[in-house]
């Protein structure tokens, strides 16, 4: 990638296609999940040489519940494995770890997990690497009015005095940049309730890759596609 100026700070990813690609190739749709972590790993370990300095992945919906139980199982497995063989990797490149969304009903012994590897890399400075974890952008914007709903009634704040960046606040990535560019796999075109607010003004990039095919030379295409757009946030160029 030549043109290293106007490089999307925050990237969000929805990961669609690992199950349609391993059927297409005879797998179980359990294999394709595995081929797509493998893709997540790929692409954190090389954002930091692109400048990139956050990346959320959207790994869990709380619609996905209704998958069958032992896709379902298999997913936070997989997930558990992840958490255990990458922490020693996040330490040593200086990334710091967060999960969004709802804790309930994810299994206790995922949670403990998660909680340890926030803990241990909340001191880290680099590359930013969040995960939407039973996550919905309707529910979160529901907790956050219910968040901001506790401190009213309490005295905390005054309802007069509420602005978009105090409701931001409430949110489950509050210490974090909204997206620059949202990429989406598998040539689906819509962003199936995920980080709603936060994807008001960022740039849509749709690739017709399954995401186990999504590696860094599709991500340093979408950049490219990027960096050729004018961002105008509601405004016009008056150039």
């Amino acid at each position: 990638m030549q043109n290293n100026s106007n490089i999307p700070k925050h990237i969000a990813f929805i990961m669609d296609g690992n199950g349609r690609w391993a059927k297409e190739r005879g797998m179980s749709r359990t294999f394709g999940h595995r081929k797509g972590v493998e893709r997540v790993k790929e692409i954190i370990r090389g954002a930091g040489s692109l400048g990139i300095q956050a990346l959320t992945f959207f790994a869990f919906s709380t619609e996905n519940w209704s998958r069958p139980k032992n896709e379902v199982h298999v997913l936070m497995r997989y997930l558990d494995s992840f958490l255990s063989k990458e922490i020693e990797q996040m330490q040593k490149n200086n990334i710091r770890f967060k999960v969004i969304g709802r804790s309930e009903p994810i299994p206790k012994y995922l949670l403990a997990k998660i909680k340890k590897t926030e803990v241990q890399t909340q001191l880290n400075t680099g590359l930013r690497v969040v995960l939407a974890l039973n996550y919905g952008g309707r529910q979160e914007i529901l907790d956050a009015a219910k968040k901001f709903a506790k401190d009213a009634l309490a005295g905390n704040i005054n309802p007069e005095s509420l602005n978009e960046d105090k409701f931001r606040s409430y949110f489950y990535d509050a210490d974090i940049p909204d997206p620059d560019l949202l990429i989406r796999t598998s040539n689906e075109m819509r962003i199936s309730n995920f980080l709603l607010w936060q994807l008001s003004y960022s740039e849509l990039y749709f690739s017709h890759k399954y995401w186990p095919d999504f590696g860094i030379d599709e991500l340093k295409e979408a950049i490219k596609e990027y960096q050729k757009r004018e961002r105008r946030f509601g405004g016009i160029n008056v150039n």
